[in-house]
């Protein structure tokens, strides 16, 4: 989910100054930031929340809820455990892995676990490609995107058990919360009662809120799901040609169910809306949330993602023997006789040689580093359709505690806000008791991502003029702003537009010794944490299959590499 244009990559000229600014491990992005000057100010210390009201929500975190029992959890543990049962190689191979992102850092991990040695490239100085952060002058951390850690993502949660590090996760109670537009600085809720089994505890959720939906658009909806929940994955795959409102209207479902759910959902699953979303975006989502019990219980992790997970995959990766270099961006992929990978050329003029490469990086870099020769190769053509949307994340500092706010993840209901979390809230490494930050996802952004930084702040605090009325006015009258940062990414994860999804390449690749992973690849959970993480244990299971061929081609010189950290 979230974590999510239009500047075609494929249209853009090939050119230094370009690739200069993207990276290999994600798309550039614009990160700049804005203070108001506070030193005579008195932050006021608010220690009391607001009286509960019908609808006020009052969150800690809960414990972790048991996942282990469940199918995908244990068909992901055996995947997992396959790398690390594997016959050790005789000659273990090199891996040459473009691109530090979760999909790059899980292709390493698996490789490593299954005894070779890759070496990881990251173009950028910073770990996590699209889970990437920076810390300012102030010690703060801003994101590349707000990342919110779901009960279905098994092998997510399998790699978080395997680094040991499950208590980075907070998880939250089990609930969806909604803003209400109508009435502003109100939320409905959607509470999924744990005593219940999966799909009961769903549809009693569903059932239990009268403030969205009428009696009859339930009924109506629930009519409409039911060849999903019967068809199983086939049916979800072969909606893929229909977008989520097309679909709704077929099955008869009131547009006012899209108006009030749907379009919530589809910014926050792809940050665009229900008629450019395909539903099998959304019945992929619903599926998981209906058939597991804690499928949409949600998690915050409790810092910054380079450090707190993907630090930990970083050292998982060099106590097997593998590497791990920043600042290593690949300027062209050079080609032997045969039109197979001869090496990664980089920017430095250097070169990396290995037994197979992978391309981890976006899908809009990749198109635009493929060697002319491959290009029409259809495996390589098809990929002409997949396109990343841009995203826009807004992180603001008040300069007091807001009441209006909850230790959970809210869908906003805005028409240029997805979600937000006030991180000072959910957040361990940003609490912070006397102001709060927010952090909001800023979608559809394609109009906007070309904005000035104030353009987009301005437009920001009149959405959240209408979710805090009474303590937030769009002209600072009320709480002021004390900082913000602004972060770009011009393309993030790719567009889950209608009939893509034949489009999307397995991850081995016709090219010998070549392989792809990102989650714009084949697997089962799209854009996503989750398919970035599933395409690298893919990747690496692929790999692993072909060692007799890529260890026959003969072994090649692999550069020295330092772990820079």
């Amino acid at each position: 989910m979230v974590v999510f244009g239009n500047v075609s990559a494929a249209n853009l000229p090939y050119q230094s100054g370009f690739l200069e600014s993207i990276s290999s491990g994600g798309c550039e992005l614009m990160g700049h930031s804005f203070r108001i000057p506070t030193s005579s100010q008195t932050i006021k210390t608010r220690t009391r929340r607001r009286s509960a009201g019908p609808l006020q929500v009052v969150c800690v975190d809960i414990p972790r809820p048991e996942l282990e029992d469940t199918v995908n959890f244990l068909e992901a543990a055996s995947l997992s455990a396959s790398f690390r049962s594997a016959p050790r190689p005789a000659k273990p191979l090199k891996v040459v892995i473009a691109g530090a992102g979760l999909a790059g850092l899980s292709t390493a991990k698996y490789l490593a676990d299954a005894g070779h040695k890759p070496l990881l490239l990251e173009a950028r100085d910073v770990l996590g490609g699209k889970i990437a952060a920076w810390k300012d002058e102030d010690g703060d951390w801003y994101e590349t995107g707000l990342h919110i850690f779901f009960g279905a993502y098994p092998n997510v949660q399998n790699l978080f058990g395997e680094l040991g590090i499950n208590d980075r996760l907070q998880w939250k109670e089990h609930s969806m919360i909604f803003a209400m537009p109508s009435k502003p600085g109100e939320f409905s809720r959607f509470d999924f009662p744990d005593v219940l089994p999966a799909p009961l505890n769903g549809i009693w959720a569903i059932l239990r809120n009268n403030e969205m939906l009428t009696w009859p658009e339930k009924i109506k909806f629930a009519i409409g799901l039911l060849p999903a929940m019967v068809g199983g994955q086939a049916y979800v795959e072969a909606q893929d040609g229909l977008s989520v409102e097309e679909w709704m209207r077929k099955q008869g479902v009131p547009d006012r169910v899209t108006d009030e759910v749907f379009i919530a959902m589809s910014k926050a699953l792809n940050f665009i809306n229900p008629d450019e979303l395909s539903m099998q975006c959304i019945l992929i989502a619903l599926n998981r949330f209906l058939q597991e019990k804690h499928g949409s219980k949600m998690a915050f992790l409790d810092g910054n993602p380079p450090e707190r997970l993907c630090m930990p995959i970083v050292e998982h990766i060099r106590s097997l023997g593998g590497e791990v270099r920043l600042n290593s961006r690949i300027r062209k992929i050079e080609l032997k006789n045969d039109g197979t990978v001869k090496n990664f050329l980089l920017t430095d003029g250097s070169t990396i040689e290995g037994d197979a490469y992978v391309f981890a990086a976006p899908v809009d870099i990749l198109k635009l580093l493929l060697p002319d020769s491959w290009k029409e190769i259809p495996y390589f053509k098809k990929l002409e359709k997949l396109v990343g949307v841009p995203v826009i994340n807004v992180h603001i500092w008040f300069d007091r505690k807001l009441k209006n706010t909850y230790d959970h993840l809210l869908f906003s209901r805005s028409n240029l806000l997805s979600v937000y979390a006030d991180m000072s809230l959910t957040c361990k490494e940003y609490y912070d008791p006397n102001r709060s930050m927010l952090e909001l996802v800023f979608a559809p952004a394609e109009e906007w991502i070309s904005r000035s930084d104030a353009d987009i702040i301005d437009a920001t605090m009149k959405e959240l003029e209408k979710l805090f009325p009474d303590e937030i006015a769009a002209d600072q009258s009320k709480a002021k702003i004390l900082k913000y940062h602004v972060v770009k990414t011009p393309r993030s994860v790719y567009k889950t537009i209608p009939n893509c999804e034949p489009c999307r390449p397995l991850q081995r690749s016709p090219i010998q010794g070549f392989y792809l992973a990102g989650d714009y690849t084949k697997q089962k959970y799209l854009a996503s944490m989750e398919g970035a993480v599933l395409s690298g244990k893919f990747c690496s299971q692929s790999i692993v299959q072909d060692y007799e061929l890529l260890a026959a081609s003969g072994p090649r010189k692999l550069s020295e590499a330092t772990v820079s950290t």
